[in-house]
């Protein structure tokens, strides 16, 4: 699991597993934010497997699927909200990372937007959205 801080509450993820919610919670992180819908991938974990982990973990879990098709998907004001946490860290995962960048990225005001995208860019993040 490669866990890339885009802010100081604020981390990115690609796709985790029940198994690694335990360490997600020794990591320090409160919030878990799932982007990715279930079944994108075959053998993917589901979303009730994930949350079922982090409720034994004592995480915060919010299943929020996004897609390129849907992005930035109806619950932009809940993931903006999910993602600013500053009193609780968050950890949002998807397959690869890159869809949670881009919705931290789309979420910026547009004062911080730019530089948010040259961050995200220098971090390696595609913000094209067509590979999430």
């Amino acid at each position: 699991m490669k866990i890339v801080r885009l802010t100081d509450t604020l981390a990115v993820s690609e796709q985790i597993t029940p198994d690694d919610v335990v360490a997600v919670a020794a990591a320090g992180f409160e919030v878990l934010v799932n982007n990715r819908p279930d079944g994108e991938e075959i053998g993917q974990p589901t979303s009730d497997q994930i949350a079922a982990a982090a409720k034994d973990a004592g995480l915060s879990y919010h299943y929020l699927p996004i897609t390129a098709f849907n992005f930035p998907g109806p619950d932009i004001d809940r993931i903006a909200e999910l993602l600013d946490d500053s009193d609780r860290p968050v950890l949002a995962f998807c397959r690869t990372g890159t869809r949670c960048t881009n919705l931290w990225v789309a979420t910026r005001d547009d004062s911080e937007r730019e530089s948010a995208a040259g961050q995200a860019r220098q971090l390696g993040y595609d913000l094209s959205l067509s590979n999430t």
